[in-house]
């Protein structure tokens, strides 16, 4: 099935696009709300500015894709492949990316609020800010997540839940470049997480819960952590 007819058979109500390959396709400015690409093979496709809100792509490969300020809000992305997909101002507003692979993916300036990433990876994603907005993962669901050496500078994370997630060697130190924004997780819960080696210089955690949360070397230059629950369970003061 090629693209004409794909957007030919949505026309007239076709939803059901399992398994398609649509590799290195161009698909821009294009309604595709509440279509099913559940294993398709979508990879190096342009999908920039695309509706794919309340869609399925369980299991679908986009890896190296291009989806620039595309919408997959409440989308389900289960077990997605978006290894080094470049998702910079994309709307992922409770969209379902449980155990997805978005390692070395660009999620600068992405809407983020109250997505699922419990169990996924993003090992080495860039998460920071982009030129006209932050990347905004408040009340994100992270846990199991791993996020080493991923880039938070300036990201909000404010209530995420952040329970027993990786981010070995993570950047959330302020970045000054961007008006001198720090990462916020107020009220985040980090309780168990890896937090080793961790530059969190500037960062805001009033209120976190970092109950069990490992900070074996970590860089915790200027925190503010009014009212957090520290690793050995005190109230920080």
């Amino acid at each position: 099935m090629n693209l004409d007819e794909i957007l030919k058979r949505y026309g007239t109500g076709e939803r059901n696009f399992q398994r398609v390959n649509l590799q290195e396709a161009e698909l821009t400015n294009v309604n595709l709300s509440g279509a099913d690409f559940s294993y398709a093979d979508l990879r190096q496709t342009r999908l920039g500015k695309t509706n794919f809100s309340q869609g399925c792509l369980r299991e679908a490969d986009l890896s190296e894709s291009i989806l620039w300020g595309t919408n997959l809000s409440e989308a389900d992305l289960t077990g997605a492949i978006l290894r080094e997909a470049d998702l910079t101002g994309a709307n992922l507003l409770k969209t379902n990316l449980e155990a997805a692979n978005l390692i070395k993916a660009s999620l600068c300036g992405a809407n983020l609020t109250g997505v699922q990433l419990s169990r996924s990876l993003l090992f080495q994603a860039d998460l920071r800010p982009s030129s006209d907005q932050r990347t905004d993962l408040g009340y994100a669901i992270l846990t199991g997540a791993d996020l080493s050496y991923a880039d938070l500078r300036a990201a909000s994370l404010h209530h995420a839940n952040l329970d027993g997630a990786k981010l070995c060697r993570a950047n959330l130190s302020r970045r000054v470049q961007w008006g001198d924004m720090p990462a916020d997780l107020t009220e985040a819960s980090l309780q168990n997480a890896d937090l080793s080696y961790v530059n969190l210089s500037n960062a805001i955690l009033r209120n976190a819960n970092l109950k069990g949360a490992d900070l074996t070397g970590a860089i915790l230059t200027d925190v503010d952590f009014q009212g957090a629950i520290m690793p050995d369970g005190k109230v920080h003061d």
